[in-house]
């Protein structure tokens, strides 16, 4: 049987491993749109490919980069949720 606290770690333990592996890439591409919206700004050149391409790029450049850091993480947590459900399945 499943108790409530099993559930409210699992659950925590999710929440905590999306935000690790989201992070990077988001904070990637707030930061490159800060950019191009200042010099966007400064220039006052409006063009939607200016602000998207950008970002793209340093997002997939960010993804290479930080690939296996994102899947070993997401590894970790299947890993122990199986470990977590094998325990339960057990008792």
């Amino acid at each position: 049987m499943v108790t409530q606290g099993q559930v409210m770690y699992i659950l925590t333990q999710a929440v905590t491993t999306v935000i690790m592996c989201a992070a990077p890439l988001l904070i990637v591409a707030m930061s490159v749109g800060l950019i191009v919206a200042v010099f966007q700004a400064t220039t006052q050149i409006h063009e939607q490919t200016l602000a998207f391409v950008p970002k793209i790029v340093c997002v997939l450049l960010t993804l290479l980069l930080f690939g296996s850091y994102i899947f070993s993480t997401i590894g970790g947590f299947v890993t122990r949720l199986y470990s977590t459900i094998n325990s339960v399945a057990i008792s």
